[in-house]
C-alpha cells in the first residue's frame, strides 16, 4: 500500500477544503464484507489533481459531480481524482470493505460464550480508508453524517446520539467538524448501562457475555467518569465539544482505548471478570481520563500532522494522571506513574531508536514512520516532562496557556509552534528554552549526589551538590532523612527545592545526612545515583520510608542500577526479599516483583542462577501471603472494590498468589490448588488464576492437553480462547511447539489476540533448549508474516513472539542480520531493533556479573 507523505499531506491541504461526509455502511452483507458508501462533498481552492484514500475488497462505482470515474484507476489504495476545477464538488464512492481480525478499520469478534457477533471500527492511524473513502489525513477535517444498517436485534453506536428508524436502520447525529480517523461506528447486541449528567448522555458498553461483570462495576465506572467530567470542566474554559459520551468495552482491541469523540472504545479487559487489585481499578480510571482529556486535546483540537502526535498523548497521559489524582479516591496516583508506568520512557529513550518526544517534522516523512513514535517517550516521557514544565511553570500558567490553545484552535488543527507560543503568551518564563532542551532532545539525564560534612565539630554543616549527566534543566525536591541504626526508621530533616544547575554547593546546618533523596516527589524525568552513605541507609530502611512515592524513586533507582550492570541481579532479589514482605502499597509492590520477575529472573539472571532466582522470589510470595492470612470474605469484596488495608491488604495477597505462581518451580502446591479451587486462605481461583496456574502447570510439564480441553469446557469464553492457547503453546513438547507456530506463522487467520496468547506460552525461559531450532526460523519467517499481515500482527510479531530468552552471542548476531534487510515492515523493523537492544543489554549485564565473580 501506499503511505501518505507529510509532503503530500500538505499538497492535498492546500488544494481543498473538505466539509462533509455522508458515510452508508451496510453490515448485514455477509460474514466476510460490508457495503460501504461515501458521498463527500469538497471545494478545490485551485485547478489541479489529488487523490482519496480507499481500501476495498471490491470497488463498485465512483462519480465526481454525477459523471462516473472507472473503477480500475484505483491503484493500492489510491482513487485518483484529475483535473480539478475551481469551485465545489461532489464525490461518490460505492465498495465492498473486509471486514479485520486484526483491530484494523473495521473489527469483526464473534463471541465463543453465546455466538453473538459484534464490530467496531478503529480508524486510527490512516485505517479510514479500509472503512469509507476519505481524505485521510488530520487537518482535513469535515461533518460527519452517518448512517448504518445493521441486524435488527443489534444496537448501533457512533460519534453523536444514534436513532433507529426500524429494520435495523440507523442513524446518528452529524458530528462538528473531525479528523477522519477518528469516526467511530460500534455495532452488535450490546449491553448496555446509562444515565445523564449535566444535561448529557452517558452509557457504557459491553458483549452481553459480559454484562453482569460490568453491572457489577457500573456504579464505580460512571461515577468515576462523571467525577472526570466534571474536573475537566473545572480546569478547561471550553465546553465539552460533543452531545454524548459513550464508553464502549470491544473485544480484541490492540491498544488501550482509542480517543473517537463521543464514543470511546476501550479494550474489555476493563470489563473485569476475575479478581483485580485497587491498582488495577486506579489503572482503569487514569485510561478512563487519558482519553477524556483527548475531547479537547485531541478532538477539538487536532494535530496538523503526526508529528505532534505526542502533543496529544504526553498531554492525555499527564492530565490523566493528574485528575484521577485530583477528582477520583486514587490520590496516589503519581506513585502508580513512577512505579509501574515511568519505566516505559525510560527504557524507551536509552535504546537506539529513541527520539525526542517532539521529533524533528523530517523525522516523521509518512504515516508509517510517524505509528513508530507510539511508544515510552510519547507517553510516559511526555508526561513526565509536561509533570516539570507544570512544576516550573506553575499550574495556573499551565492551564491558562492550555485553555488560550483550545480557544485559538477549536474544531481546527495546530502545531507544536502554537502550543508553545499559547503557553509563552500566560507566562514571564521562556518556554521556547524550555522546550528546545525537553522536547527537542533525546536520552536522560543522570543525576548524581554528592553530601560531605563541612564546618567544625562546634557549628556542624553540610554540602550538597548535585552532579548533572545532561542538558536539560530540571526543578526537583530533595529530602533528606537522619538515620541511627539502633533507633529505628529513619527521620526526615529537610525538604528542599533546587533548581539545576545549581551554581555552587548547598551549605546546609547539622551533619551530613544518612539519606538523601533526589526528586523524591519525582517532579522530573531522569534517572539518580545516590552517594554511597545514602545507599547504605536506603538498602537498610526502604521498607520504612513513610512516603510510598519517595519509596518508588528508590526502588526506580535500584531497577537502573541492575539495567546499567552497576547492581547484581541477585543483589537486587535480596533487596526485595528484605523490603516487600513489609511494603504496603500496591503500585510499588506490583512493579517490584514485575521487575523481579520478568527481567532480573527470566533476562538478567544466568539460567544456572535462575532456580535460586525463583527461590527467592517464591519464598518472598510466601512471606506476603502470611502476612495476609485470615481475610475474611467481606475484606476480599472490600479489596476488589477498592477498600484500603495497611495490615492485610487483599490487593497485596492477590500480587503474591500472582507471582508465586508465576516462579514456581514444583507442581505440587499449584495442583493442589488447582485440585481444590482455592488458595489456603483465600482467594478462590477464578477464571483468571485458574488459567494462570494451568499456564505454569502447562511449563513445567505437569499438564497435559486434556486437562488444557477440560479447562476450556469449563471457561468457552474468549479469555479461556486465549488462556487454552496460551497454555498449549506452553507445553514442553516437540509437537505442541510445532503446532504453535504453524498456527503462528503459517495459518494466518489468528486474531491479533490469539496471536499473542499463543506467542506468550511458546517461548519459556526453561525451554530455550527445546525451541533452539526456531530461534533461526523466527528471524526467517516473521517478516514475510508482516508483510502479510499487516502493523498490527507485525507488531505482535516483534513484541509476544520475539525469542527474548535467546540470550546468548548467536542470537544477537542472527537477530542483527535478519534486522539489515531493505524489506523489513516498518512496524517490525521498529520492535526488533528494540528487542535486540534488550537483547545485548542483557548479555552485558550477564558478562559483567561473571566478571564479578570470577574477578
Amino acid at each position: 500500500m501506499s503511505l501518505l507523505t507529510r509532503d503530500e499531506a500538505q499538497t492535498r491541504s492546500q488544494l481543498l477544503d473538505v466539509q462533509r461526509y455522508a458515510v452508508d455502511l451496510d453490515l448485514t452483507t455477509g460474514d466476510t464484507t460490508f457495503a460501504s458508501r461515501t458521498r463527500v462533498h469538497f471545494t478545490a481552492r485551485a485547478a489541479g489533481d489529488t487523490f482519496i484514500d480507499l481500501n476495498p475488497a471490491r470497488l463498485h462505482t465512483v462519480t465526481l459531480d454525477g459523471a462516473p470515474l472507472d473503477p480500475a484507476t484505483l491503484e493500492g489504495n489510491r482513487l485518483p481524482l484529475t483535473g480539478l476545477t475551481p469551485g465545489p464538488h461532489e464525490l461518490t464512492v460505492e465498495a465492498d470493505m473486509a471486514y479485520s481480525r486484526t483491530g484494523e478499520g473495521m473489527h469483526r469478534f464473534t463471541d465463543p460464550a453465546d455466538d453473538e457477533t459484534y464490530l467496531y471500527t478503529q480508524l486510527f492511524l490512516d485505517d479510514a480508508r479500509r472503512v469509507f473513502a476519505a481524505f485521510d489525513q488530520p487537518d482535513l477535517k469535515a461533518h460527519f453524517d452517518l448512517t448504518v444498517t445493521a441486524p435488527t436485534h443489534w444496537t448501533v453506536l457512533a460519534n453523536g446520539t444514534t436513532t433507529h428508524h426500524g429494520d435495523g436502520r440507523w442513524t446518528a447525529t452529524t458530528t462538528p467538524l473531525i479528523s477522519p480517523y477518528l469516526v467511530a461506528v460500534a455495532a452488535g447486541p450490546w449491553h448496555t448501562v446509562r444515565t445523564d449528567h449535566r444535561g448529557l448522555p452517558f452509557g457504557i458498553h459491553c458483549r452481553r457475555s459480559l454484562a453482569p461483570h460490568l453491572d457489577a462495576d457500573a456504579t464505580e465506572l460512571l461515577s468515576t467518569t462523571t467525577a472526570l467530567f466534571d474536573r475537566y470542566h473545572e480546569k478547561f474554559d471550553e465546553p465539552y465539544p460533543f452531545d454524548s459520551y459513550d464508553q464502549a468495552f470491544v473485544p480484541e482491541f490492540n491498544a488501550g482505548a482509542m480517543e473517537n469523540p463521543g464514543l470511546v472504545t476501550f479494550r474489555d479487559t476493563y470489563v473485569f471478570r476475575s479478581a483485580v487489585t485497587d491498582a488495577e481499578r486506579c489503572s482503569r480510571a487514569v485510561t478512563i481520563a487519558h482519553e477524556m482529556a483527548h475531547m479537547w486535546f485531541g478532538d477539538l483540537v487536532t494535530l496538523t500532522w503526526w508529528d505532534d502526535i505526542w502533543l496529544n498523548e504526553s498531554f492525555a497521559e499527564y492530565m490523566g494522571y493528574q485528575t484521577v489524582a485530583e477528582a477520583t479516591r486514587w490520590t496516589h496516583v503519581w506513585t502508580d506513574f513512577a512505579a509501574g508506568r515511568k519505566d516505559w520512557g525510560y527504557d524507551a529513550d536509552q535504546r537506539p531508536t529513541t527520539h525526542p518526544v517532539a521529533p524533528d517534522p523530517d523525522a516523521v516523512p509518512d504515516t508509517a514512520s510517524a505509528l513508530l513514535n507510539f511508544d515510552g517517550i510519547s507517553y510516559a516521557k511526555g508526561a513526565a516532562a509536561l509533570r516539570q514544565l507544570t512544576a516550573w511553570l506553575g499550574e495556573k500558567d499551565f492551564l491558562a496557556g492550555i485553555n488560550r490553545h483550545f480557544t485559538r484552535h477549536r474544531f481546527a488543527n495546530a502545531t507544536l509552534a502554537d502550543f508553545l507560543d499559547n503557553l509563552a503568551s500566560a507566562t514571564d518564563r521562556d518556554v521556547h528554552s524550555w522546550a528546545a532542551a525537553w522536547l527537542r532532545t533525546s536520552g536522560v539525564d543522570t543525576l548524581t549526589a554528592h553530601a560531605t560534612d563541612t564546618g567544625t565539630p562546634a557549628a556542624p554543616t553540610w554540602q550538597l551538590t548535585v552532579d548533572r549527566d545532561g542538558t536539560r534543566p530540571h526543578r526537583i525536591t530533595v529530602t533528606t532523612w537522619d538515620h541511627t541504626p539502633e533507633t529505628g526508621p529513619p527521620t526526615r530533616r529537610d525538604h528542599l527545592d533546587l533548581d539545576l544547575p545549581q551554581d555552587r554547593p548547598l551549605t546546609l546546618p547539622g551533619h551530613r545526612p544518612g539519606l538523601v533523596v533526589l526528586n523524591d516527589q519525582d517532579l522530573t524525568y531522569a534517572k539518580l545515583r545516590l552517594d554511597p552513605t545514602s545507599w547504605t541507609t536506603a538498602t537498610a530502611t526502604l521498607a520504612t520510608l513513610p512516603d510510598p512515592l519517595t519509596r518508588a524513586v528508590l526502588w526506580n533507582t535500584a531497577r537502573d542500577l541492575v539495567r546499567d550492570g552497576e547492581l547484581a541481579p541477585a543483589a537486587y532479589l535480596d533487596a526485595a526479599r528484605t523490603h516487600l514482605p513489609h511494603e504496603n502499597d500496591l503500585a510499588v509492590t506490583t512493579g517490584v516483583l514485575g521487575f523481579a520477575s520478568r527481567h532480573v529472573a527470566g533476562v538478567y539472571t544466568h539460567p544456572d542462577d535462575r532456580p535460586a532466582a525463583l527461590a527467592t522470589l517464591t519464598a518472598l510470595c510466601r512471606d506476603l501471603l502470611r502476612r495476609t492470612e485470615g481475610l475474611s470474605t467481606e475484606d476480599w469484596t472490600r479489596g476488589q472494590g477498592g477498600a484500603h488495608r495497611t495490615d492485610a491488604h487483599p490487593g497485596l495477597r492477590l500480587v503474591a498468589v500472582r507471582h508465586f505462581i508465576d516462579s514456581a518451580t514444583q507442581p505440587a502446591t499449584l495442583t493442589a490448588w488447582l485440585d481444590d479451587g482455592l488458595v489456603p486462605g483465600g482467594p478462590t481461583l477464578d477464571p483468571a488464576l485458574r488459567w494462570r496456574v494451568l499456564g505454569r502447570l502447562a511449563v513445567l510439564g505437569a499438564v497435559d492437553e486434556a486437562a488444557i480441553d477440560a479447562e476450556l469446557t469449563a471457561d468457552p469464553s474468549a479469555t479461556g480462547q486465549e488462556g487454552a492457547a496460551r497454555c498449549r503453546a506452553a507445553l514442553p513438547d516437540l509437537d505442541a511447539k510445532r503446532r504453535a507456530w504453524e498456527a503462528m506463522f503459517e495459518d494466518d487467520t489468528l486474531s491479533t489476540y490469539l496471536f499473542t496468547a499463543t506467542a506468550q506460552g511458546f517461548w519459556q525461559p526453561e525451554q530455550t533448549a527445546l525451541v533452539r531450532p526456531y530461534v533461526h526460523r523466527y528471524y526467517q519467517e516473521a517478516p514475510g508474516l508482516a508483510r502479510r499481515r499487516g502493523a498490527a500482527l507485525a507488531t505482535a510479531a516483534g513484541a509476544a513472539a520475539f525469542p527474548a530468552y535467546a540470550i546468548d552471542d548467536e542470537a544477537l548476531a542472527l537477530g542483527r542480520a535478519a534486522l539489515a534487510q531493505d524489506d523489513l515492515v516498518p512496524a517490525l523493523r521498529r520492535r526488533l531493533a528494540d528487542q535486540l537492544d534488550d537483547l545485548a543489554r542483557a548479555l552485558r549485564v550477564r558478562d559483567r556479573q561473571a566478571g564479578a565473580a570470577t574477578g
